[in-house]
């Protein structure tokens, strides 16, 4: 397969934009990922991101990555990297499709997955009533009564974008108080298609072949909802199944990495969610991606791997 300068694990706004950095200092580069946007491209709204006043995660993620076509960066989508390790003095990453690249130096970018609830019904309907991106599914839900499950940012976003279509949003969260931005809270709390439920536990999804409704707790006493699908975002967690035993994580399952975005293994830099950098914003991974990519450049160049 050849040896890449640079091997990119992810094509979130944190994979994307080291590989334009890379791209930049002429470094061989390779970005491999299941998709393009990673949860960036879940967002209903991005109002937060310079130089745009209001644009959706979809188009942000395009504009991402029609820049990155703009450079010599090999992209490879639809793949999950199963596992990094060193041979000698190269990184190997291997693919779910029995792929094998080798390169100098790699960055996780990797991001986060959904968090699963746990519930009886959860795995036996997913797919089928069960989701976890409303961007994505909220369409099929047009005229129905549908449950988003969490309280923080990413369930009022879904709350929010599924009340323009569905005929009910029932939010359950199991904290005394909705979280996330007010702007947010407030356009939920005010929406006359939402009712939110607070210190309200799911207990199981229930159903035939579709979700059908689900089962829950509040107050010490259990009630059902009669809904058609059950959206559940209630946080993800650090996509780093695939990284050796000897790279430090801390107690959330996040890379831990310096002030440029080493890791504990030399070589190994990391950038976006899936590290222990400070809030999980679009514009603080595209930022680290950059950081990344020059922390790898240097370490390339202090080797005599690249500059020459």
């Amino acid at each position: 397969m050849g040896l890449h300068d640079v091997i990119i694990i992810g094509a979130g706004p944190a994979g994307l934009s080291a590989g334009v950095y890379c791209a930049r200092k002429m470094l061989d580069t390779l970005v491999i990922s299941t998709n393009v946007g990673g949860q960036a491209a879940w967002s209903w709204e991005v109002e937060n991101y310079l130089g745009y006043q209001l644009i959706t995660g979809v188009e942000l993620v395009e504009r991402f990555r029609e820049h990155l076509e703009n450079f010599r960066v090999q992209l490879l989508e639809s793949r999950t990297v199963l596992s990094l390790s060193l041979v000698g003095d190269r990184f190997r990453v291997t693919t779910d499709k029995g792929e094998e690249y080798f390169s100098r130096a790699v960055i996780a970018a990797s991001g986060k997955v959904p968090r699963k609830l746990g519930v009886p019904g959860e795995e036996e309907f997913r797919g089928r009533g069960v989701a976890y991106c409303a961007t994505c599914d909220a369409p099929i839900f047009r005229g129905k009564r549908v449950a988003v499950i969490g309280g923080g940012n990413s369930a009022l976003d879904a709350a929010l974008q599924l009340a323009q279509i569905a005929e009910r949003v029932h939010v359950l969260t199991i904290d005394p108080f909705l979280d996330g931005d007010e702007i947010r809270r407030r356009q939920v709390l005010d929406s006359p298609r939402v009712e939110v439920r607070t210190s309200s536990r799911v207990l199981a999804i229930r159903g035939s072949v579709f979700v059908e409704g689900l089962r829950f707790s509040s107050g010490g006493r259990e009630g059902d909802l009669e809904v058609q699908g059950v959206f559940i975002e209630i946080g993800s967690i650090p996509s780093t199944a695939y990284l050796p035993p000897d790279v430090e994580l801390n107690s959330l399952g996040e890379i831990v990495i310096d002030a440029n975005n080493r890791t504990s293994l030399p070589g190994l830099f990391a950038a976006g969610d899936v590290t222990n950098v400070m809030e999980k914003q679009i514009i603080i991974a595209a930022g680290e991606g950059a950081k990344a990519a020059l922390s790898a450049y240097a370490w390339l160049v202090e080797r005599g791997w690249a500059g020459g």
